[in-house]
């Protein structure tokens, strides 16, 4: 199959692209590859990428409606995996406007390019998350429960894309899936994550800064938890104009200070804790249900956070050592 792959250069939509690489699909990639972090990590996975000969990449700014338009008629992918957006919710407070322009603009050229495609596509999935919960005491989070308070603009600008979206499903008969995702992480990471904060904060001997003085949970999914699902789903042919929702989570929340002794332990050394109050726009735990990923799809999450913090910290000692 073709896929267009959005934010093919970012982390998950890096290790999304491999997956599918080498399972001999061919992979047309679009990706602004901005500053928000480091440009170098997102050429670095580029590169790799750009090894396989059924891998293609476009430097395009989804907000650029007509340029996406003209790349979609022209690849006419069977299935576009949508993952770039802006990320990030403390960033949301300071730059506002780019999630508009990322997250809602170059969302609604997505979903105009996957209407002018018509039955010629077979899937449109893309990244929601599960800030679009908010804040709430009870837990696990499930699909079906409302989620009309999201706690910061990112998260509303991702509660938007689910509504926008089952619009034009309803509208255009388009096939699409939501996945909402928690707290990946792993090797070839986000700079702006807090085990990847932390790491790099241990590793130079300096505080990390520990939010809600430690009390706080995370249903942290290591990333292979997150693309093997996200690959069965893409390869599904629903029916013309079915919207579903998943959430993709490790289905087992960690409490902060919990995956920072887990991560000293992977790392060799021990963190000089700066603890603060809580944070803007952030909320105090996570919790995914994905009986509804098991039951569609058969899948639960693999692999634990002792595991999973112990590759990203072999990983990130490699990186760093570069």
């Amino acid at each position: 199959m073709t896929v267009l792959v959005t934010g093919a250069a970012g982390f998950v939509g890096f290790h999304a692209s491999l997956a599918l690489l080498k399972a001999g699909d061919r992979v047309v990639g679009l990706d602004v590859l901005n500053d928000y972090y480091d440009p170098a990590l997102k050429q670095a996975r580029l590169d790799i990428l750009k090894a396989y000969a059924n891998f293609s990449f476009h430097p395009l700014d989804l907000a650029d409606h007509e340029a996406v338009m003209d790349l979609c008629l022209a690849e006419k992918p069977s299935q576009i995996l949508h993952l770039a957006a802006q990320a990030g919710v403390r960033y949301s407070l300071e730059k506002p406007f780019a999630y508009a322009q990322s997250n809602l603009v170059g969302f609604l050229s997505v979903l105009e390019a996957a209407r002018a495609l018509g039955d010629t596509l077979d899937h449109l999935v893309y990244a929601s998350s599960s800030s679009v919960y908010g804040e709430r005491s009870a837990v696990p989070f499930r699909e079906e429960d409302a989620a009309e308070t999201p706690a910061s603009l990112y998260a509303a600008t991702k509660r938007s894309d689910e509504l926008m979206t089952a619009s034009y499903c309803s509208l255009f008969g388009i096939p699409a899936a939501g996945l909402r995702f928690f707290t990946v992480y792993g090797p070839w990471g986000r700079p702006d994550m807090a085990y990847w904060l932390f790491a790099d904060a241990m590793l130079e001997g300096r505080p990390i800064k520990v939010f809600n003085n430690g009390d706080m949970e995370r249903d942290f999914t290591y990333i292979d938890d997150v693309v093997e699902p996200l690959c069965r789903i893409l390869r599904d042919r629903p029916e013309r104009g079915r919207h579903a929702v998943y959430n993709i989570g490790g289905s087992s929340p960690v409490r902060l200070m919990d995956m920072i002794e887990t991560l000293e332990t992977a790392l060799g050394c021990t963190a000089e804790k700066q603890m603060l109050p809580m944070q803007p726009g952030d909320v105090t735990r996570t919790y995914a249900d994905t009986t509804r990923l098991q039951a569609d799809y058969g899948y639960s999450p693999q692999i634990p956070i002792e595991v999973g913090l112990k590759r990203f910290a072999d990983w990130y000692r490699d990186w760093r050592g570069r």
